[in-house]
């Protein structure tokens, strides 16, 4: 074999490397994939639990009367089922009341609103 012949190519452990370092970009991109996924996720819960809590501050809203005190039931919104609790508290004054609604998934809290309304 020339000497040329033998500078042409590459070396076993000039593969190898290459082949980690591919290896470990892929992984990382892979791991990236994943994350952007669950962030879809999160903001998804977010924003289905916000159009949940939103309509309940709309009938809380307009509503005529609301007993103070906490209430909780399910609501279906985008193929699942959202709970929801809503409490009614008197304020400093008398002629308003504050009703706090939470909504959230099997995840955990998506939504959280807090509405003020005159008291009928």
């Amino acid at each position: 074999m020339t000497d040329r012949a033998a500078r042409e190519g590459f070396t076993l452990i000039e593969l190898l490397v290459a082949l980690a370092v591919f290896s470990l970009a892929a992984l990382a991109l892979l791991n990236l994939s994943g994350e952007n996924i669950r962030s879809a996720v999160r903001v998804e819960d977010r924003t289905l639990g916000g159009i949940v809590a939103e309509n309940l501050a709309v009938q809380a809203a307009v509503t005529s009367r609301l007993a103070e005190g906490e209430t909780s039931g399910e609501t279906p919104m985008g193929g699942r089922q959202w709970r929801w609790t809503q409490s009614v508290s008197g304020t400093e004054d008398p002629d308003l009341v504050r009703v706090d609604i939470r909504v959230s998934s099997d995840e955990g809290q998506a939504a959280e609103r807090i509405l003020f309304r005159e008291r009928l």
